[in-house]
């Protein structure tokens, strides 16, 4: 069944590391039982593909999205959490009470809530502790608001920007190598980033704020100066980590640009 398997890399790694990688997955997966051989067996076709792609740890793009990953979920917060607190303060300051207003939503409307709740708190997870399980809810998340736009185009603003950002996000996500997931560091400042461009929307949003910051300036503007303090402070980074904020930055330029920040 392995060696079938390793036909999946590419030849030159293959002829370089065939040996190791299949003696090392026959040790691992011996005594194991059926259904954990089939998990090490996805394992191992995900790493081929990954190396077959150029996505692997040892590689620059793999490095790239390694960089941008923790960012474009820290924007996925920023992102769900401006939406949840602009849904919740169009409930709680309309008039009449709250319940009546939650049991007036339609489906698509409370849909759209519960992912954007995921997206949020998924990628909040993540960057937390909780990598794997709230990378898989974040992504969820992602991708029912992204098919959500084909049946209620309503819900987004001009255009699929969203939903398209959407997909670009999980594509960074997804791209992030296994072994590189989950740096300190890097998920530190992205949390950061996700709640100093949350906090001055949010309470604009509840009208507590006096200045305005609700056309989108205010999240890039956040992301933008996180990718300068973290060329200046990680100089071997150099312009990679401007790069790697702009991979991060779709959900925020879709919603600079669907409020009307953008061209106009």
């Amino acid at each position: 069944m392995t060696d079938p398997l390793l036909r999946l890399y590419p030849p030159g790694y293959r002829a370089a590391h065939g040996v190791e990688i299949l003696e090392v997955h026959r040790e691992l997966t011996m005594d194991l039982p059926r259904v954990a051989r089939l998990r090490a067996d996805a394992d191992l076709v995900a790493h081929a593909l990954r190396v077959r792609l150029g996505l692997d740890s040892a590689s620059a793009a793999g490095r790239f999205f390694a960089l941008a990953a923790p960012f474009a979920l820290g924007v996925a917060a920023a992102y769900g959490g401006i939406h949840l607190m602009k849904w919740y303060a169009g409930v709680a300051l309309s008039p009449g009470s709250t319940w009546s207003h939650l049991a007036a939503m339609d489906v698509a409307g409370a849909l759209n809530v519960v992912l954007l709740g995921m997206v949020s708190a998924g990628a909040v997870a993540a960057l937390v502790r909780w990598w794997v399980p709230g990378m898989v809810v974040a992504v969820l998340g992602l991708l029912g608001f992204a098919v959500q736009w084909t049946v209620a185009p309503a819900l987004y603003g001009d255009g699929p920007f969203e939903p398209i950002a959407a997909v670009l996000t999980i594509l960074v996500v997804l791209g992030c190598p296994p072994d590189r997931r989950g740096d300190r560091r890097l998920a530190v400042m992205a949390g950061a980033m996700a709640a100093i461009a949350w906090f001055p929307v949010a309470l604009v949003q509840t009208r507590s704020f006096i200045f305005s910051t609700d056309y989108g300036a205010w999240p890039l503007l956040t992301l933008a100066c996180t990718g300068v303090v973290l060329t200046l402070r990680a100089r071997p980074l150099g312009l990679r980590a401007l790069g790697a904020m702009a991979a991060a930055s779709p959900l925020f330029l879709a919603q600079a640009f669907t409020t009307g920040w953008l061209f106009t």
